[in-house]
Order: structure tokens, then C-alpha cells, then sequence
């Protein structure tokens, strides 16, 4: 993303609420182990959901492919030493054994070639009884049509639909589906046609 809209995006999001899905999923680890837990949070942006978790009693590992985004969260949790970060591609990064792993709005610019591992991997982090909460772009967003400046934003966009979603989580639990499409403004106000998969699972085998 060019400098100037991924400094207006971190400025419009750097302090927003935690998403229902992210409730939810800490929802559904018990408080009394959130004190010896780990959540990761792929594509940590400006740091409101590692805000959120640590909130909750985590231990936080952010990454993000962006180094503003790493700046930022250093600076915003610079006297925390429960929040660790790390500037990383999906699959560069070094998951560490976790109980929640946190996607929201980022796989959608994992690289189509790298996706199949990074989902391996985030499964292989997640303890038994884990969840991965994660959204995924639709094939009728904006970001998947030639409305989407990828010289301005993101060159990666993947799209999935809901039957390979299912398909490609069909050993986890699924716990919350939800099909979002709407209509409204990016963080850099511009029109966009939202197409969105929510989704909330829990790991049930190793």
C-alpha cells in the first residue's frame, strides 16, 4: 500500500472497537486461562485488537508485513512486555503455540500460492481446544474487481467462496459463520462494495 493510504488507514483504525468475532472468540476461552494464554494477531495494523486481547488477559504476538505497522505498535505498546512483535509476511512469521489466532481483514492479501501453508501453519500452532477467527474476501468485493487500484493498494488480493472455506476448515469446529455484503466507505472514504466471510472455529484433534 502507497505511504500516504496506509498511514490514513492506521489513523482511522488505530482506535476502533474490537470486532463482534473477536468477542466472541475470547468469549470461549476460559478467563481463568487467559492469564497463561497466547493469541497472534496476523496483520496487526495500528493495534487495536492486540489492544483488545491484551485487555483480555493474553499475551500477544503481532506481525504484519508493513513496517509503519510495526513502528506504530511499538510505540502504542512500548512499556508492555507481554506484546511481541515482528515484521512478517503470513508466511515468514514463526508461529508460536497459541489459543487464539486472529485474522481479520489481512489473508485477503496472503498470495494465493503461499495460502495452503499459512493455513497449515496456523493450524499447527493452535493447542487443542484453540480458535482461529478469521475473515476472507468474497468474489463480489471491490477489492476483487478492476474497480481496485492494486498499484495504490495491495497487489495480492485472494478471494475464496463459502464452499471452499468449509472445505479447507472441515476438521475444525465451526462455531460462527456469517456472510457480510454491504455497501459503504474504506477508511480512505472511498465507495466500496463489501463482500466478506466471518468466520469463528475451534480446533477439536490434534
Amino acid at each position: 500500500m502507497a505511504t500516504k493510504e496506509i498511514n490514513q488507514y492506521y489513523d482511522a483504525t488505530a482506535s476502533r472497537e474490537a470486532r463482534v468475532d473477536l468477542a466472541f472468540a475470547v468469549s470461549l476461552i476460559p478467563k481463568s486461562e487467559r492469564n497463561v494464554n497466547v493469541a497472534i494477531d496476523c496483520g496487526c495494523g495500528a493495534g487495536a485488537d492486540i489492544a483488545y486481547l491484551r485487555q483480555h488477559g493474553f499475551s500477544v504476538y503481532g506481525y504484519d508485513v508493513e513496517a509503519e505497522a510495526i513502528a506504530r505498535c511499538t510505540q502504542r505498546f512500548r512499556n508492555d512486555v507481554e506484546v511481541s512483535l515482528t515484521q512478517a509476511s503470513f508466511n515468514s512469521f514463526s508461529y508460536p503455540t497459541a489459543s487464539i489466532v486472529y485474522a481479520d481483514a489481512s489473508l485477503f492479501f496472503c498470495p494465493k500460492s503461499d495460502f495452503d501453508e499459512v493455513v497449515t501453519k496456523i493450524k499447527g500452532c493452535l493447542v487443542v481446544g484453540g480458535i482461529f477467527a478469521a475473515s476472507f474476501l468474497g468474489h463480489r468485493d471491490t477489492m476483487a474487481t478492476s474497480d481496485y487500484d492494486q498499484d495504490v493498494f495491495w497487489s495480492d488480493v485472494l478471494t475464496t467462496d463459502e464452499t471452499a472455506l468449509k472445505a479447507k476448515f472441515a476438521d475444525y469446529e465451526m462455531m460462527k459463520f456469517t456472510e457480510h455484503e454491504s455497501d459503504g466507505l474504506t477508511a480512505q472514504g472511498q465507495p466500496h462494495h463489501w463482500h466478506i466471510f466471518s468466520m469463528v472455529m475451534r480446533k477439536v484433534n490434534h
